[in-house]
């Protein structure tokens, strides 16, 4: 079993940042993914950005050019780092580990872009 851990969502103005953070911790195998997901209200559960175990790393054509994801191996620690934020990036973030197949989920974190 995988345990997920989010951190750092919150309310923000039009073209500030926030920077989500999401550690793992039990029964790490490599290699694996860890990425982040959001939902808004009322839509599905989108990718936003994946990195794999090297460094390969996937976005949403939405948020290319202001979010960056990066990932800390020595901690199963991964990081999405959000510039620019636009109202339409309001929704929950939850944090994504899969490995052998099976995907784990974090709890969410609420992000909300507003003036």
């Amino acid at each position: 079993q995988v345990q997920l851990v989010e951190s750092g969502g919150g309310l923000v103005q039009p073209g500030g940042s926030l920077r989500l953070s999401c550690a793992a911790s039990g029964s790490i195998f490599r290699p694996n993914v860890m990425g982040w997901y959001r939902q808004a209200p009322g839509k599905q559960r989108e990718l936003v950005a994946q990195m794999f175990s090297g460094v390969s790393t996937m976005y949403a054509n939405s948020v290319k050019g202001r979010f960056t994801i990066s990932r800390d191996n020595s901690k199963n620690t991964v990081y999405l780092q959000m510039n620019s934020l636009k109202p339409e990036d309001t929704a929950v973030y939850y944090c994504n580990f899969r490995q052998l197949q099976k995907d784990y989920w974090g709890q969410g974190t609420q992000v909300t872009v507003s003036s």
